[in-house]
């Protein structure tokens, strides 16, 4: 019988098919991460040089500045100020009623419950711009506009979020609940006691999504927020736009930062992470 080939490498055996799987994956890897290498090659060029024919893998000279000018020529302190409380706000409010709803959902039983978890979900199908009107004439009708709560409010509530905490929720043995109420515990002691602590891969996987979501949110915040002091960081870095021209060396720089709270909360939660993405995606129910 033919051996498939294996290569002896630091003392360990690899077969053939694992070395071209590396090296697949390790491609695929570099084609995902260039445009954050080409980010962050722009954000240290002179702007001449970013658009520049042709192209340069690296700048002639290593422009550093450009950081600090992008920090001090906006109000970019406000800027990350503005979208860490609507980022944040987005996902507490997010968390809670999904976890709320999906408890719902997988636990309760009442007439109509599959028909309206159906309908609930089929709001997924509805795109995002067909609901910036009539989101944006409530919002103006309560005087919400250029306030956190009309940043936040409308953007808090998601079907996608109970979906996910439901399928995780029904994994879980009812045993564990029945016992519960047998000691005499409510449904919500459950909920916070019980259900929540076995089920933080998907609620961390669940913010970390929301999180960063609503960080690079761009449409939402130019509707709602008219001035600078609204204004989250996708929309401020808008403002290197000018009639003299585009600073794309200070977008990219500011780009570059503007990443980092969502690259190092993924890096911080990345077991939540590992855990929560192998939750099944059955459409069963109880």
């Amino acid at each position: 019988m033919h051996k498939p080939t294996t290569l002896n490498l630091s003392g360990g055996r690899w077969k053939f098919h694992d070395i071209v799987s590396l090296v697949a994956l390790s491609l695929v890897a570099l084609l995902f991460l260039f445009p954050f290498f080409w980010m962050l090659t722009n954000a240290v060029r002179r702007n001449s040089e970013v658009l520049a024919i042709p192209p340069r893998m690296f700048p002639s000279t290593w422009e550093w500045g450009n950081f600090a000018e992008a920090l001090t020529n906006l109000p970019f302190g406000q800027f990350f100020i503005n979208s860490f409380v609507m980022a944040t706000g987005v996902t507490v409010i997010t968390v809670i009623v999904s976890a709320l709803a999906a408890y719902a959902f997988a636990r309760l039983r009442f007439p109509g419950r599959d028909g309206l978890l159906l309908a609930y979900l089929g709001t997924l199908m509805i795109p995002q711009i067909m609901l910036v009107i009539p989101l944006f004439l409530v919002v103006n009708s309560v005087g919400w506009m250029n306030t956190y709560q009309g940043l936040i409010l409308p953007m808090a509530f998601s079907s996608f979020g109970a979906f996910l905490l439901r399928q995780f929720f029904l994994s879980i043995p009812c045993e564990l609940e029945e016992a519960a109420r047998i000691d005499g515990a409510s449904r919500l002691r459950i909920l916070l006691e019980i259900i929540a602590p076995l089920s933080l891969p998907a609620i961390g996987l669940l913010a970390l999504f929301t999180f960063i979501a609503q960080w690079n949110n761009f449409l939402w915040p130019l509707i709602v927020a008219n001035s600078t002091d609204y204004a989250t960081l996708p929309l401020g870095l808008t403002l290197f736009q000018t009639q003299q021209g585009t600073s794309w060396n200070y977008i990219m720089a500011g780009a570059a930062l503007s990443v980092v709270p969502g690259v190092v909360l993924a890096i911080v939660m990345q077991r939540i992470i590992y855990k929560g993405i192998t939750i099944g995606s059955g459409f069963g129910g109880r």
